[in-house]
Order: structure tokens, then sequence, then C-alpha cells
């Protein structure tokens, strides 16, 4: 790891001496790709120049053990070297670990009640909610490109963006369907009810990332609105657009202007094509292994809350939590950090046991 170490900071060091030079500071376009490149070696660069500080320390130390004075020192500082530079060793590993090329994308999350009709939709709420507060808590910002609302207060279906440094890095493990069981509000006997939501996390692109082919799309106006006729628009701003090769479609209602919508709507269908060869690329792989776990396609059941034991249980790595409250109030760290652990491990897998208490 030693030579990787100091090849990462020649790296670092050769593209900030280049983004100095008059050829490359004068075009725009070179010079974005040296600064993206630089940022993306920054945190490895300060990792490796620490991890090396802390190995010069130890033997700095080590070379005064024979000292009659200072050799108690030494030692103390030896050891507080050696700790240091494990530390740093642990984090080097994990930055230099493989990673998601889309990561550091923005995101497009997208939830659709599934099995148990206004529950269901309730619930799909109550998930929006939650990546709102989560987002919000991380000072990402969130745009709202289309929703179907129910007159209880429910979502049928809501497209939502996520604006954020490392968004899909942290929601792409929330793709699939997610089980909540509860005592509905409107059920008199007190029966728990099991339903379903599908959450999808797409990495957004840019439509000149996705060959799309403008004869390829039918695109329909139409006036936007809202549960029970509620937020009608007078003018045809709201935008449908079909990809007729996949049968895709995208709505986006929005914002009042037709452009705006068009814009969003074809980034979400960028977007999601884009997703689609993924997937589509993911499972030939699957199949050469013989295997397929962890993968978040939409049909995986990844996750119970269980409202009356106040739990949420992971499938994908076993992992039972015991606030249930506090995550729908947003605080998913606990939950991602694990999967994001085991994903690095390459031990993200799924444990369809049912849970039906």
């Amino acid at each position: 790891m030693t030579e990787k170490l100091r090849e990462i900071i020649e790296h670092f060091d050769e593209i900030s001496r280049q983004m100095e030079l008059p050829e490359n500071y004068s075009d725009p376009e070179a010079y974005l790709r040296l600064a993206r490149s630089l940022k993306e070696l920054a945190p490895a660069a300060q990792l490796a120049r620490e991890y090396f500080a802390a190995l010069d320390d130890m033997r700095e130390a080590e070379a005064l053990f024979s000292d009659a004075e200072l050799g108690e020192v030494a030692r103390e500082e030896f050891e507080d070297a050696k700790r240091r530079s494990e530390a740093l060793s642990a984090r080097l590993k994990d930055e230099l670990a493989p990673r998601d090329p889309d990561d550091e994308r923005n995101v497009i999350v997208e939830i659709r009640a599934g099995v148990g009709g206004e529950e269901s939709a309730l619930f799909a709420h109550s998930l929006y909610r939650m990546y709102a507060m989560y987002a919000e808590a991380r000072r990402w910002k969130i745009s709202v490109a289309n929703v179907n609302e129910t007159e209880l207060g429910g979502i049928k279906e809501i497209s939502f963006t996520v604006e954020g440094r490392g968004a899909y890095s942290r929601l792409k493990f929330e793709s699939g369907v997610h089980r909540v069981q509860r005592v509905p509000e409107t059920e008199a006997g007190g029966r728990i009810h099991t339903s379903t939501v599908t959450v999808a996390v797409l990495p957004e692109v840019s439509e000149v990332e996705v060959s799309i082919d403008p004869s390829e799309l039918q695109i329909d106006t139409f006036r936007s609105s809202g549960a029970g006729g509620q937020k009608v628009n007078k003018t045809e701003s709201a935008i449908r657009i079909t990809h007729l090769p996949t049968g895709t479609v995208v709505e986006c209602q929005d914002e009042r202007s037709q452009y705006k919508n068009k814009d969003r709507a074809m980034k979400i269908l960028a977007s999601r094509l884009y997703e689609a060869e993924r997937a589509r690329a993911a499972a030939e792989r699957a199949a050469e292994r013989k295997s397929q776990v962890g993968t978040g396609m939409r049909n995986e059941r990844i996750r119970t809350y269980n409202f009356p034991q106040g739990r949420v249980t992971d499938h994908r790595i076993g992992l039972t939590l015991y606030k249930i409250d506090r995550i729908m109030d947003g605080e998913l760290d606990e939950l991602i950090d694990a999967l994001a652990a085991a994903s690095r491990a390459g031990e993200l897998g799924r444990t369809d046991t049912e849970d039906e208490n």
C-alpha cells in the first residue's frame, strides 16, 4: 500500500502543478477536468500525508528508546504514533476501496404506494417526509417534480430530486420495497395491517450522457392538478413525455413554466434510461456468477417498519433498530452507515425471511 500512497501524493502534486500552467489556466475545459481530478484525489492524498507523518514519528521515537532520559517519553510517543498510523491505515483502505462512479451525483427519488390501498399511500407520504428531513439535516436541496396525492393526505406516487454532495452514495441503499406493519388510523378493530411502498433511487444524469432520439419521444401537455382538483393551473404547463421504444413515461407538473417542466422531465427520463441500462448490466453480471444479492432491484423487500414493536429491520444485513420514531424523523445515518460498510465489505445481501409480527 505504501507505494500506491506515494503515487497518489505524486499524482496530486503533479495535477496541482499543471493547474498553475498558463495553457491550462486559460482553457476552462482543461482546468475543470484538472480541478475535478484534484478534488477526487484530495482526501486520499491528505490521509496519505498524515499516515507517512505518523510513520516518521514512530521511527523518530523508536530511535530514542535507548536514551536514559527520553526513553520513557519516546515509548509513549511511539504508541501514540502507532495508534494514529493504524487508524489512518484503516481510513485509507476505506478511501481507496472501489467506488461507484455515480456516488457524487445528485439523485432522483421515486416513491410509489404498493399493496395496502390508502394505508400504503399514507406510508409513502411518511417515507417522503423521512427523506426530506434527512436531506434537510445534511443541507441537501429537495425539489419535487411530480406528486399524485390522495384525499386523505397520502401519496400514490412522487418524484423528487435531491441535490447535494454524495447524495447518491447515501441514498442508493434505499431502492427496493419498504414494508410497514401498523394499525391504520381508519381501522376500528385495531388489527395490524401490512402494506408496501416501492422506492427507486436513480443517479441524476444529463441528456448528453444518455443518447435519446427526439423522434422516439411523444410529448404531451396538460393542466396540472392536485388531490381533489386542488392546485389547478389555468395553463397547460404540465408535461408528459413517453419514450416510445421502452414505454417509459415521465410526468412533471411542479413548475409553472412548461419549459422548466419539460427540462426536468427530460432529466428524469435520462436518469431512468441510464438506470435501466445499469440494471441490465448488473443482471448480466449476476447471471454469470449464478447469484444476485443486494442489487437494489425494485422487487426486493429490503426493510420492515414495525410500529407496534417500535423497530425497523433491514433484511439485507439483518440489522434491527428499536428507534422507529427517530428513523421516521430522518435519522437514517446509523442504517445507511451499516449498509455502506457491508457494501464495501462485499457482504450486502438480502435475507428474505418473513417477519409478520
